[in-house]
């Protein structure tokens, strides 16, 4: 089964952030749009154009309602599953790569739904749904969270309620991505590649300066451990992938939309869950990517334990937990409903 939609994103979430840069709050924001024609218009006509393409991840970055209790369990107004059901129909040509770039995701993403397809020639004119719905990661600071196991970034609008997400590629085999509480440190555009030791025998240059040979892209985002940051590609394909030395990758369309909404200081959380549970409208959804690095002993006993402590164990449907486990799909399923206060 697959997560149903609720609810749209908000278009206009882009220009509350801007909004609240200069200093005005949501209701400051409206107000200035309907006063000010020319602005209203121009915003109009980028939300139809948008829409009307079809652009979803790479080139509209769009944002979601959410609401967390942090408390452990899950409350009653608690909002932790993002996005909503999307439908691509295969055009010539097209690969997964290709759909995948289109709708913000990653290789993995698709490859995870679809095992059955082959990714490089799908089948022209076949309706595929598209995993454009998230259950949250879970967050300490609600700032950054960058979640291994699904190769997903997740960055916190706290101010306006809302939240964003992009897929990373993180690192491969024996350069596994660093967990851990780390901050941003360094911001810089068009940065200078210096080939590490451990990367000399695959590149033939010493030093690649800005430009599209420079495998970091167009921005550089430093964090605070050491020789890994957050950046763009000369390579999109690889996102959804373990390719890197340890850093991660997003692709050149995202990594401009996140220089620009973090800052120096920002926590950005580094964690390794491959089970997340969350709800919306009082239905349970749970999501299970496979465990890559290899961390969970037992992935049964593991979301048991998720569900007993979120206070849950009564609530859902076990057999469905079960599958959801065996198949690993990396969508968020259905897999009960929240009691309401005052329910027998």
């Amino acid at each position: 089964m697959y997560g149903t939609v609720t609810r749209p994103a908000d278009p206009m979430a882009g220009f509350y952030i801007w909004a609240i840069r200069f200093r005005l709050n949501r209701k400051g924001a409206l107000r200035y749009i309907f006063m000010n024609r020319s602005i209203r218009n121009i915003m109009a006509m980028a939300i139809i154009f948008s829409s009307s393409l079809g652009f979803c991840g790479a080139a509209w970055s769009e944002s979601y309602r959410y609401a967390l209790v942090m408390t452990g369990g899950i409350g009653i107004q608690e909002n932790t599953v993002l996005g909503y059901e999307r439908t691509h129909r295969v055009q010539p040509k097209e690969t997964l790569l290709d759909i995948a770039r289109i709708y913000g995701l990653g290789f993995n993403e698709l490859t995870l739904l679809y095992p059955e397809i082959d990714p490089w020639v799908p089948k022209v004119g076949e309706p595929l749904k598209m995993p454009t719905t998230w259950v949250l990661p879970p967050t300490k600071f609600e700032e950054v969270v960058i979640n291994i196991p699904e190769m997903r970034l997740y960055i916190f609008l706290k101010k306006i309620g809302m939240v964003k997400t992009y897929p990373i590629a993180i690192g491969r085999e024996s350069f596994e991505t660093p967990l851990g509480v780390h901050k941003v440190v360094v911001l810089e555009k068009n940065p200078t590649w210096v080939v590490p030791p451990s990367a000399k025998e695959a590149y033939p240059k010493a030093i690649y300066p800005p430009g599209p040979d420079n495998p970091l892209g167009d921005y550089w985002v430093g964090l605070s451990a050491p020789h890994v940051g957050i950046h763009g590609t000369n390579n999109p394909w690889a996102i959804g992938r373990r390719t890197s030395r340890g850093c991660i990758r997003m692709y050149p369309e995202h990594i401009k939309f996140f220089f620009n909404e973090v800052n120096a200081g920002t926590k950005v959380e580094i964690i390794y869950e491959p089970v997340k549970i969350g709800v919306r409208d009082h239905v349970i959804y749970l999501e299970v990517h496979p465990d890559m690095y290899n961390q969970i002993p037992d992935i049964f006993k593991h979301t048991e334990e998720l569900i007993r402590v979120k206070g849950l164990w009564g609530n859902v449907e076990w057999n469905t937990v079960y599958q959801c486990l065996k198949t690993k799909s990396g969508i968020p399923v259905p897999i009960g409903t929240q009691m309401k206060g005052g329910d027998v």
